[in-house]
Formats: structure tokens, sequence, C-alpha cells
């Protein structure tokens, strides 16, 4: 985990998570964002949480149940996705199809009561489209009119 944003005053705005994380990780946290506007809408109300000094700010996404977790660190930023029993029954139908290097961190998560916590640094447009395809599995979009 990378140094997070610790000052609680106020959740940060676009401007202090483009600082933070940097111009290229900001282009892939606004496309998440977008994203799930898009194919979620008026389903979630994004949510900053305030973890502490050791954990600062993150953007949690949930309905009922948790969606993703989008946490900006120093230079780059996470998406963490729990993935509960139903979940990690319909990854290890498609466990061929994923990239290696999901499959690692899914084989190397801790399994919890909740769920495995996947915690995948967004870097690339493939670890973007990784994460589209996790929430999409985790919670089909609604069908558009």
């Amino acid at each position: 985990m990378g140094d997070r944003i610790i000052d609680k005053s106020a959740p940060p705005d676009d401007g202090a998570v483009r600082h933070w994380i940097g111009p290229e990780a900001f282009e892939h946290w606004a496309g998440l964002r977008n994203w799930i506007d898009e194919f979620y809408p008026g389903v979630f109300a994004p949510d900053w949480l305030y973890g502490g000094k050791n954990r600062g700010w993150s953007l949690r996404y949930k309905k009922t149940k948790a969606f993703c977790t989008l946490v900006p660190e120093y230079r780059l930023f996470s998406a963490v996705v729990v993935m509960g029993g139903a979940e990690r029954a319909k990854f290890e139908e498609r466990r061929y199809v994923w990239r290696s290097q999901l499959v690692k961190l899914y084989d190397e998560a801790k399994t919890y009561i909740d769920g495995k916590w996947l915690t995948v640094a967004i870097s690339s447009a493939d670890d973007l489209h990784d994460v589209m395809e996790l929430l999409t599995m985790k919670r089909p979009p609604p069908s558009r009119r």
C-alpha cells in the first residue's frame, strides 16, 4: 500500500485526488468512476470514508452490499473488490480467462468471513479492464432501455 491522503479536515475533491495520485492514474480513476456512473446509473451514491491516519480516505460504492472501494495512494490508486462465495464461484468458473496477474492476486488474497478482499492496483488500461470485468461479474449492470 502506498501513502494515503490523511488530512481528515475534509474529503478530497477531484483536484486533490489528481494532485496526489498523478495525472496518469487520475485518468484511470476518472475512467472507472465514469464507467460506474454510465453502467450503473443512479445505483450508487459514492461515499468518502476516513479510515484514520493509517488508511486515510477512500471512496466507497455501495448499495446494500459493497460494490467496490477506490483508494487514492501516492502516485497510484487501487480498487478494492470484496468477493463473497457466489463471486468466488463465478471467478473460479472463469479462472483460465482472467489475466495471470489477476489470478495470482486472487489466489494470494486472504479469505475473510465476508469474502476475499481483492486490492487491485490500477496502473494500466489492462488493470482497469480487469476491475471492470470483476465488477460486472459481481453485479451485472441493470439493463438499459
